[in-house]
């Protein structure tokens, strides 16, 4: 029989405007809100065999310090930056400085839109990204996250 896999420890980062979800730009982002994005990531983690932990700011800095206080409380993070995906080098450093694998992720496809949101500080630096599915979003990096780390 083998062993029970070890329960992993998966922070989910939240960035700018995110907290308004369900209310915000429907026609772009669509009625769900972060609370049922959250509740659905759980019980999805839950079957995997993974524990996740939720954090949103509309601050850069607080997004930073979370960032950093990571290390060792995690193995694995989903990130969601909003506009800061596409702005923040200092948030693209504290990721690579904690050198814990993340996944971005984008409820909308940045491709699709302005040419400014084209270009993600992050992606590259990220194990994977996925985009434009909606909360769906969320839930397929989640499992290729899962993926990722359960193969490590």
């Amino acid at each position: 029989m083998a062993p029970e896999p070890q329960t992993l420890r998966i922070g989910v980062l939240h960035g700018p405007n995110l907290n308004l979800l369900g209310s915000r730009e429907p026609e772009l982002y669509g009625t769900t809100t972060l609370a049922e994005i959250e509740d659905r990531l759980r019980a999805a983690a839950e079957a995997k065999g993974a524990h996740l932990e939720f954090f949103q700011s509309n601050h850069e800095g607080t997004l930073i310090d979370w960032v950093q206080s990571a290390r060792g409380r995690f193995q694995g993070l989903l990130v969601n930056a909003g506009g800061l995906a596409h702005t923040s080098v200092a948030l693209r450093d504290a990721l690579v400085a904690v050198s814990i694998p993340f996944v971005e992720v984008h409820l909308t496809n940045p491709y699709a839109r302005e040419p400014f949101r084209r270009t993600s500080h992050l992606a590259d630096v990220a194990v994977g990204l996925v985009c434009g599915f909606g909360p769906l979003s969320y839930l397929l990096g989640l499992q290729g996250l899962i993926a990722h780390l359960r193969a490590g």
